[in-house]
């Protein structure tokens, strides 16, 4: 595979994962607002959990940024 093959891959892959960690956000938002609007009152447990669950998913997006750098340099021969 050529190494501006590889390059794309990577940047595809880093794509992937984006997009999948952007709408998995959106909908725990869309979760936690309805959650918070039928019980007010538990707003701050709410609130921390999905912080927690954000804190998760943008690890999520930073591994795949991790990998598609070193699919970019290893596999293309640069390192």
């Amino acid at each position: 595979m050529s190494t501006i093959g590889i390059i794309a891959l990577a940047a595809g892959l880093y794509v992937i994962v984006g997009s999948a960690v952007a709408l998995s956000m959106g909908n725990a938002i869309s979760h936690a607002v309805d959650a918070i609007a039928r019980q007010p009152e538990a707003s701050g447990k709410i609130s921390s959990s999905l912080m927690i669950g954000f804190v998760m998913l943008e690890t999520i997006a930073i591994y795949g940024l991790l990998v598609s750098i070193l699919m970019m340099f290893v596999l293309a021969g640069r390192v």
